[in-house]
């Protein structure tokens, strides 16, 4: 029997380093381990690539061309799913998928949908998130208007149209469901981890430790994308309160993104930039050097529909290393982390709430490994690739008609 070929339609991917792409590259491992084939195509998005085919990591990238230098405004996402449209028709025609799988956001969906008709291939949808609650986050539209509205009414079309539909979570699902999907035809796909590729209690490199600064510091670190949603200017603004309480106390900030520039003068603006330690983007073979670093790792999220509705990955991680965290109780965080068994959660937006969350977790060193273990056990059992990815066989059966090995 021939093995099944998988094309996956991609907002972006690998080299760029985020969680998208970062999922992404988990699920084609997998799913190479099981035998399948997959294919890739990413749409315009894809910064700075600037050729037709790219191989990265051993796989190999179908690209779309970048659209005209000044392209903006409402005919925007037009132009960005007929160019997508073009190019998947030329590499679905020429390779013959038996499944299109389209991942977030529905400017992907469309395009697919498309093409499916047109050569017969069943299409699977995944959101990863809303688009519309996206665009809310990046004050490109606002809850609620015209253009949420608009969005949201294609999200659902989409979902209406595709052959399954898979998702993250289930706060994800129930919206969905929500919106009269049948139940039947949405699967939960989680956010999971690969345990053996993070070290469980690693330590701290001290020549790092020494080029940061952290020498003799009880270091709070975050590690990812700096987007507004994911709440470091809380974090930022409570560090005083916990420097108040632990003199010893640093920052680190690992990453970057459209927030950086505010939060350095936020920090400077407090006076507290000498005990804040911004490294920037650091190469991802390199990330575990910077978790080893941190004696505990912050998530402070603020509540808005977009961290209600999703769960993150990054907590995931922290837990797979046996690492101490504390998180504000979004949704999406409330379905991650069990509160005082393998983590700590704090009121969402409000900064004392964070700050006695820091130093209930410090002040009690006799509970640490009790969290650290009963993180790695709940990733484990329930969070590994392997099981996340095994899901998808039950569904591209339905979307296919026949059983998928």
């Amino acid at each position: 029997m021939k093995p099944l070929r998988v094309l996956h339609v991609l907002d972006h991917s690998i080299p760029l380093q985020t969680g998208y792409t970062f999922r992404t590259l988990s699920i084609l491992r997998e799913q190479a381990k099981r035998g399948w084939q997959t294919l890739q195509v990413t749409g315009p998005k894809q910064i700075g690539c600037t050729v037709h085919e790219e191989t990265v990591d051993g796989l190999l990238f179908h690209r779309t061309a970048v659209l005209p230098q000044g392209t903006s405004g409402v005919l925007e996402p037009f132009l960005t799913m007929r160019a997508l449209r073009r190019r998947l028709t030329e590499v679905a025609a020429a390779e013959r998928p038996d499944i299109l799988h389209a991942h977030s956001p529905v400017l992907n969906a469309m395009p697919a949908l498309a093409v499916g008709r047109r050569l017969g291939i069943p299409v699977v949808y995944e959101i990863r998130a809303f688009w519309e609650d996206a665009a809310v986050d990046h004050g490109t539209t606002t809850e609620g208007s015209l253009r949420y509205r608009l969005t949201r009414a294609l999200e659902t079309h989409a979902l209406r149209r595709v052959a399954q539909a898979t998702t993250i979570c289930e706060g994800l699902r129930s919206d969905i469901v929500a919106r009269g999907i049948p139940a039947a035809k949405v699967t939960v796909i989680p956010n999971s981890v690969d345990p053996e590729r993070f070290e469980f209690g690693g330590k701290a490199d001290p020549a790092l430790r020494e080029r940061l600064g952290l020498n003799g510091r009880t270091v709070i670190g975050f590690i990812g994308s700096f987007y507004a949603y994911e709440g470091l200017d809380l974090l930022i603004a409570a560090f005083p309160k916990i420097l108040a309480r632990r003199p010893d106390a640093a920052l680190l900030l690992v990453g970057g993104g459209p927030g950086e520039a505010a939060l350095k003068r936020q920090a400077e603006g407090l006076g507290i930039g000498n005990h804040v330690v911004f490294t920037g983007r650091v190469p991802h073979d390199q990330v575990q050097r910077y978790y080893d670093q941190v004696d505990v790792l912050a998530y402070p999220r603020h509540p808005m529909r977009l961290t209600e509705l999703v769960t993150p990955l990054k907590p995931l991680e922290a837990m797979a290393q046996g690492r101490l965290l504390i998180a504000s109780d979004v949704g999406g965080h409330r379905e991650l982390i069990r509160p005082g068994v393998t983590g700590i959660l704090f009121r969402a937006g409000d900064a004392d709430s964070l700050v006695e969350a820091v130093s209930e977790l410090l002040d009690h060193p006799e509970r640490w490994d009790a969290f650290k273990q009963a993180g790695r056990e709940f990733v484990l059992k329930e969070r590994t690739w392997a099981e996340s990815v095994s899901r998808y066989v039950d569904v591209y059966s339905r979307a296919l008609g026949r059983p998928v090995d």
